[in-house]
């Protein structure tokens, strides 16, 4: 099965979005495909402000990225525009981060930016400028196999990211481009600064822009009242310890759990109802499958062999995935440590994504 990228598809000169992020990923993005004759158009989203009190931004959603976006569209030659989806940010992002937290899940807050935030947008937002599609600097392949939307791991495994776009549906995966998919990170700077973009030599992004990676700060900024603390247990529920709010653990968490337990300890589970985390061995943070809800499927929905990455970071586990009706169950052949209830199980046959969703539970 070949993958027929999806620029290959669109006519010779079609006009194509490509959202500027202000880093140098979407930056060679819209490059290339300017270089390919496309009718390109540079689009930044403005999803995040930052207020009194907030840590320093951590480059992704920095104010200067807005700028850095409008300088390199006029480096490349193309129009630039801005949007703005802070409220569309705030009410699927931020707020459902902080929720999940004060719940004892671990969110993914960057994939439901992707789907629900960034996607949508370009969708619309190409039909409104007549454009035929729309592209990201996602190091992701997107294109088509045997006339079906299909979406491809990037050729750069460190940097791959198709874990972040699985859910976005096949009518948005039908028109996305992703340029970078087949090139490495240091080719893409490479090619930055042979062109003499403004930005090649930016920094990446490497936090959750929104909390400048203080995750537990940002919570307590958010929802200090409903914070509590509570108790900290062994895996025979005896009190070793006191904590200041569940929102600092997740599941497999071995550092900075406040407690010496004089052997290895590890998150085993979080009660949010009573406030309570237990503490357990490697054994009790092991699981041999995970149920799935709310599943996005980009190809019917089968029992079948599947590699299941946990988290993103995770390089995957081969498993057996069976649909169910709300949902779906994950067997992994070997068990596999820290399926954390709140973060992306994504499915692959290959290099290709199957499907994936939430984690509900562990099994």
């Amino acid at each position: 099965m070949q993958l027929i990228a999806r620029e290959e598809l669109f006519p010779a000169g079609a006009r194509v979005l490509v959202g500027l992020s202000g880093g140098v990923d979407s930056a060679v993005a819209a490059l290339l495909l300017r270089d390919r004759g496309f009718d390109v158009v540079g689009v930044t989203l403005h999803l995040w402000e930052y207020g009194d009190g907030d840590p320093s931004p951590s480059r992704c959603c920095a104010p200067e990225d807005i700028a850095d976006a409008r300088r390199t569209a006029a480096a490349i030659g193309i129009p630039f525009f801005t949007f703005d989806r802070r409220e569309a940010f705030e009410a699927e992002v931020v707020s459902p981060f902080v929720e999940s937290y004060l719940e004892g899940e671990t969110p993914s807050p960057c994939v439901a930016c992707n789907r629900e935030v960034k996607i949508g947008a370009f969708v619309g937002l190409a039909r409104k400028l007549g454009a035929v599609g729309f592209a990201t600097g996602h190091y992701a392949r997107a294109g088509a196999i045997d006339g079906a939307p299909a979406l491809l791991r990037g050729v750069d495994r460190k940097k791959d990211q198709s874990y972040f776009l699985h859910g976005i549906g096949a009518h948005a995966l039908s028109m996305l481009v992703t340029p970078l998919g087949p090139l490495t990170k240091p080719a893409v700077r490479a090619i930055a600064r042979e062109r003499g973009l403004p930005v090649a030599d930016k920094p990446d992004s490497e936090d959750l822009c929104f909390t400048a990676g203080d995750h537990a700060g940002f919570v307590e900024r958010r929802a200090r009242e409903r914070i509590r603390p509570g108790p900290i247990v062994d895996a025979d529920g005896r009190v070793v310890g006191q904590h200041d709010g569940i929102h600092r653990f997740t599941i497999g968490q071995r550092r900075g759990l406040g407690v010496a337990m004089g052997h290895p300890a590890f998150v085993a589970s979080i009660d949010p109802a009573e406030a309570r985390v237990q503490l357990g061995r490697v054994a009790d943070v092991e699981a041999r499958g995970a149920r799935l809800s709310s599943v996005a499927w980009l190809e019917a929905p089968s029992e079948r062999r599947v590699t299941a990455r946990i988290r993103y970071r995770h390089e995957g586990s081969a498993a057996t995935v069976t649909p169910r009706e709300r949902g779906a169950e994950i067997w992994f052949d070997t068990p596999a440590r820290a399926v954390t209830p709140g973060q992306i199980c994504v499915l692959y046959d290959g290099d290709r994504v199957i499907a994936g969703g939430p984690i509900a539970t562990a099994m």
